[in-house]
């Protein structure tokens, strides 16, 4: 079975230690993992927690700046 790529509702709420969105999304922007509000869904990618979790900095991409391309 695969997860999903997003942490369900559950598991964020168990990693911030809040219940309510607000609250979870000042935790996570205080721990500084990246995230995005999908409706009334905090959505938090796996791969970024994972990365946070060994020490790495975690930096959401914005794709490729073309203006620094020459």
């Amino acid at each position: 079975m695969s997860e999903s790529e997003f942490l369900s509702p559950a598991e964020l709420r168990e990693m911030t230690e809040k219940a309510r969105l607000e609250a979870q999304c000042a935790r996570l922007a205080e721990l500084g993992l990246p995230f995005r509000l999908a409706g009334r869904r905090v959505l938090v990618s796996r791969f970024h927690v994972r990365e946070w979790l060994a020490g790495r900095t975690v930096t959401p991409s914005r794709g490729i700046d073309l203006s620094a391309v020459r």
